[in-house]
């Protein structure tokens, strides 16, 4: 299989380090030579590439941009870039690595006892432990401040009741990140896998996402010990805040399901001929869409690259990550629909990685604050109002 050449219209590389460019290339050819053969086959399938964690754990793109415990202590554009290259392949590969790192790892880095580091982040880091992250409801997905889960202090032990579901990982983890209403506020707590009262559940039927694992977690008069609560979370802006980390590698993640797609319908349009033998390419409305997508696909990196080294800097806002995630989202599927169409009938054939991106991305959407939120949240911003409130 030919190695990736990248998509660098701008020049945009110029702007990065060699250390960067470094942590770029590690991860785009491990997606190359590791995860390609096998994705197309996971996606049809609907199996989670789970033989490939070790070595992705081994690459240290677990936790990357976190310090200490084993963690790679990556900047936040390494992490970004090493997400980009991930969704290169699938973003329901992408969303395991974003779910460990930012949804699991980084709750317990920020807010777990040094106990609960010192037992599960070297683990989480190397994949020997997988995570999820039990914040969504059946009832109540945009608005997590009404969850119903509960949780409720008997002696020395919380007694948990309630149910999450749309969890990634939630089948196949050994510590659970769950959020749960308390007398004393929303709390997180480490519910560890085969404790009594936790079951889990496998949701099949799904178009998208498909080599990736998203379950139900339902607590039934399920116990944890004290030990088990994040001592330093408070409330609910505190799972908020996991999220706006996990937001941050999709804004960069999505980039790398364009590029795919863009180089794919590149590619094509310069071999397939019609007509009088002549490269679709050639003609007028194919490169007015080839340079759409790779317009917009730049200004979606500049808007990344920009986002991270705010956020290296200690300068970037939860709206800030709300304008990348919707942005960049909406101009991937935009660049699938494209590409798909630059191919015509070929473009529904699995032999090519569109319409597996399309049906990925449609969930990317909609998952860890749909769009509409996102704008929401983006004219709190600019005008001081709440529109969701």
């Amino acid at each position: 299989m030919a190695n990736f050449p990248g998509v660098d219209y701008l020049l945009i590389d110029a702007q990065m380090s060699e250390q960067e460019l470094m942590v770029r290339q590690t991860a785009r050819q491990f997606v190359d030579e590791r995860v390609l053969p096998l994705v197309r086959d996971c996606f049809r399938d609907g199996r989670f590439p789970i033989e490939l964690v070790p070595e992705i754990g081994q690459l240290g793109f677990l936790g990357a941009n976190l310090e200490g415990y084993g963690c790679a202590g990556m900047s936040n554009v390494e992490y970004g870039l090493v997400m980009q290259e991930i969704e290169r392949a699938d973003s329901g590969l992408r969303s395991f690595v974003s779910v460990q790192g930012a949804l699991v790892m980084y709750p317990i880095h920020s807010f777990g006892s040094e106990e609960q580091k010192q037992k599960w982040l070297p683990k989480l880091q190397d994949g020997t432990a997988i995570g999820c992250f039990g914040l969504t409801e059946p009832g109540f997905g945009s608005n997590p401040s009404g969850m119903l889960t509960r949780a409720r202090r008997q002696g020395s032990e919380w007694i948990l009741d309630g149910e999450k579901t749309w969890i990634t990982n939630g089948s196949i983890a050994d510590i659970a990140i769950v959020w749960a209403r308390t007398e004393e506020g929303v709390r997180g707590f480490l519910v560890e896998k085969n404790t009594p009262g936790l079951t889990t559940s496998v949701i099949h039927g799904k178009l998208s996402m498909r080599a990736s694992v998203t379950s139900t977690l339902a607590f039934a008069n399920c116990r944890v010990p004290e030990s088990a609560v994040l001592p330093r979370a408070q409330g609910l802006r505190s799972a908020l805040s996991c999220l706006t980390q996990a937001r941050f590698g999709i804004g960069w993640g999505v980039i790398g399901a364009a590029m795919d797609c863009y180089e794919t319908a590149r590619a094509y349009t310069i071999e397939r001929k019609q007509f009088d033998n002549r490269p679709i390419a050639s003609h007028q409305l194919v490169q007015e869409k080839l340079a759409g997508m790779i317009t917009e696909i730049t200004k979606a990196q500049l808007l990344a690259l920009h986002a991270g080294r705010l956020k290296d800097q200690g300068k970037l806002h939860p709206a800030h990550v709300s304008m990348l995630k919707r942005n960049n989202v909406a101009m991937a599927l935009d660049c699938a629909r494209t590409s798909r169409d630059l191919l015509g009938a070929n473009g529904i054939m699995e032999e090519y990685p569109i319409m597996r991106h399309m049906c990925n991305l449609e969930t990317v959407k909609t998952y860890e604050g749909t769009d509409h939120v996102h704008a929401l949240v983006i004219g709190e911003r600019v005008t001081g109002i709440a529109a969701y409130k």
